[in-house]
């Protein structure tokens, strides 16, 4: 093993995320500002912006690989954070601090997730998600937007604490700033893409493991470090009461927009590995909605349910 060049690659594989990290946060910041000085209703911001903002780092990751010929990084890298966001992110949150749940995300957010989930599967049966796929996850990611803005509406407060921390820092910036932020965060988030996906696929090499591995452990994990650090450091400030809808709406997200965005852009194979993958982040979500189903809260037990869950899949992964 060359060690020297595993090292290159691990430091690539940082840099990367640091970028994609610090680029998806100003350009939300950025791109917020200016939306709400314009005159766009905050609500509207922290439906669009915002919530796509947080998936920049995997759209830009999942786009990157595409091109880039390793499709079983695009996949496996939404599949991967979809995993992990609610085993391991919504698990170690639950362990610090009981999670209040709206009884509109256990009864509507947690099962389309489950359907959205199913429906990536299905699409991919056929060892391709193409632009026909494409389109399909693009309907259903406008018609959940559309469910999104109709039910804010009718709950004002429903943001997130994170949205509006984020819309507010923006309003206090003048316009220039703003659009210094969306250039660096767009720059940022590009450059952070390449680097990070020619470090993952350079490790993979290296040590042997598959595209898909990599993908579905390393890459994801870097691409979810935004949502595990605002659901931790939420949990530990005691707000932590909205975790479980806004990892739920960013694992919608990953699936409708991201995936079918890349898919638009460029066919993405979809290899046989990755149904036993979706089946397992299919049952995480059945597994999630068993815990808060009668509560409406993710208590300890059922956050260590879904870390030991996590802790068999990654036992699997490693191994297949």
């Amino acid at each position: 093993m060359d060690f020297l060049s595993l090292l290159k690659f691990l430091v690539m594989l940082v840099i990367g995320f640091v970028f994609l990290v610090k680029g998806a946060d100003w350009f939300v910041e950025g791109a917020a500002g200016i939306a709400v000085k314009l005159g766009i209703p905050e609500i509207i911001v922290g439906l669009t912006i915002v919530a796509m903002g947080t998936s920049a780092p995997e759209a830009a990751v999942s786009i990157t690989s595409a091109f880039k010929g390793s499709a079983d990084i695009t996949i496996g890298n939404v599949v991967g954070s979809n995993i992990l966001n609610v085993a391991v992110i919504l698990g170690l949150t639950a362990a610090i601090t009981t999670i209040a749940v709206l009884k509109s995300t256990v009864f509507i957010d947690i099962p389309f997730t489950l359907v959205v989930t199913i429906l990536l599967l299905l699409l991919g049966l056929d060892g391709t998600v193409g632009r026909l796929d494409g389109i399909i996850l693009w309907v259903f990611f406008i018609g959940y937007l559309a469910y999104l803005f109709v039910r804010t509406k009718k709950n004002k407060n429903s943001d997130s604490e994170e949205e509006s921390d984020e819309i507010e820092a923006g309003k206090k910036l003048p316009i220039w700033k703003l659009l210094i932020l969306i250039v660096i965060g767009v720059v940022l988030i590009v450059l952070g893409s390449n680097v990070a996906v020619d470090g993952a696929k350079g490790i993979a090499k290296i040590m042997g493991m598959s595209d898909r591995l990599i993908g579905l452990t390393i890459v994801a994990l870097g691409t979810s470090l935004p949502e595990l650090v605002t659901s931790v450091t939420a949990a530990k400030r005691g707000s932590a009461d909205l975790a479980v809808g806004n990892i739920v709406g960013s694992n919608i997200f990953n699936i409708l927009f991201v995936v079918g965005t890349s898919a638009l852009i460029i066919p993405v194979a979809f290899q046989s590995a990755f149904i036993i993958d979706a089946i397992i982040a299919a049952v995480i979500m059945v597994i999630l909605f068993l815990c808060v189903v009668r509560k409406k809260e993710l208590r300890r037990v059922g956050g260590i349910v879904l870390l030991l869950s996590y802790v068999a899949y990654f036992i699997y992964l490693l191994m297949k």
